[in-house]
């Protein structure tokens, strides 16, 4: 497994989630690395990314609430989620691509889903 999610559940409004995705080493140190996620009945949409130089970059409906980060010991990306809304209830996807230009959109690798349910 390339990528692997992990950290979603069940959490009240206002509270805080962290997801990890473990990468291979080979994708940690040489790709984009991000998360998507994808609400009941909508289209899968990107929430952030990160570099292996520590570039990001947030989708306008989190920024300010999420915080990417990567901890190189461990080959895992983080995704700190804070002040969460009932709007951020998804199935959040890992990701990777070799290319910023290309990770927003298509990126090549998936983590499986993780399930984030924000309740009112």
């Amino acid at each position: 497994v390339q990528l692997q999610a992990s950290g979603g559940g069940l959490v009240q409004a206002g509270g805080s989630l962290r997801l990890s995705c473990a990468a291979s080493a080979r994708i940690f140190s040489s790709y984009v690395m991000g998360w998507f996620r994808q609400a009941p009945g909508k289209e899968r949409e990107f929430v952030a990314a990160l570099t292996w130089r520590g570039t990001t970059d947030y989708a306008d409906s989190v920024k300010g609430r999420f915080t990417i980060s990567r901890d190189s010991a461990k080959n895992t990306v983080y995704l700190q989620m804070n002040s969460l809304k009932p709007e951020d209830t998804s199935v959040y996807y890992c990701a990777a691509d070799p290319r910023w230009v290309t990770f927003t959109t298509a990126p090549r690798k998936w983590g499986q889903g993780t399930l984030v349910t924000v309740s009112s």
